[in-house]
């Protein structure tokens, strides 16, 4: 376990995960504003999970964390570490049946804790959908501060979408 909070654990992905990763990437509502298409078969899943489990949190690029309730996988989190390993970008993902409890809060607020207090980031970014406010509404409840707006920035999904721009600094999180 990389990362522990009042419920939850942040730890690595297992091949066991496959199942439940497969099933909340592939629900519609999960996947509207994220890089993959629905549905997620078992095989795909599996071999994302294989992948994830073999990353190194410490190194640059991108690992993903695997949220974790009572042995259960109810979503993840992704962190893209910066090759000077001072900052991050960081994206997330919850089930639906696990939305509305403040699960996505308290990851979010332990992997920042982690990454802010025992890492020592200088600071993290991330960006969505401006049509993803639930998403907007949580990266602000944790701090982030909304740094811009890139209209009709992205072509995706068969759109232009704008995106909305946030970042948190160490100084920030910890005053």
């Amino acid at each position: 376990m990389f990362v522990r909070t009042e419920r939850l654990g942040l730890r690595r992905f297992t091949t066991a995960d496959a199942e439940a990763f497969a099933a909340y990437r592939s629900v519609p509502e999960v996947a509207r504003y994220q890089s993959w298409d629905e549905p997620v078969s078992l095989a795909d899943a599996l071999e994302l999970v294989e992948d994830f489990g073999q990353g190194d949190p410490a190194g640059p690029g991108w690992f993903q964390y695997a949220i974790d309730l009572d042995g259960v996988l109810i979503g993840d989190l992704g962190l893209n570490l910066h090759d000077n390993l001072m900052q991050a970008e960081l994206g997330f993902t919850l089930a639906p049946a696990y939305q509305g409890n403040g699960y996505a809060t308290e990851a979010v607020r332990g992997l920042l804790d982690h990454l802010f207090i025992e890492r020592s980031l200088h600071r993290v970014s991330a960006e969505c959908d401006a049509r993803n406010s639930a998403s907007a509404r949580l990266l602000e409840r944790v701090g982030f501060r909304r740094e811009g707006l890139r209209p009709s920035n992205s072509w995706f999904k068969g759109e232009w979408t704008d995106d909305l721009l946030f970042g948190l600094l160490r100084t920030d999180y910890l005053s």
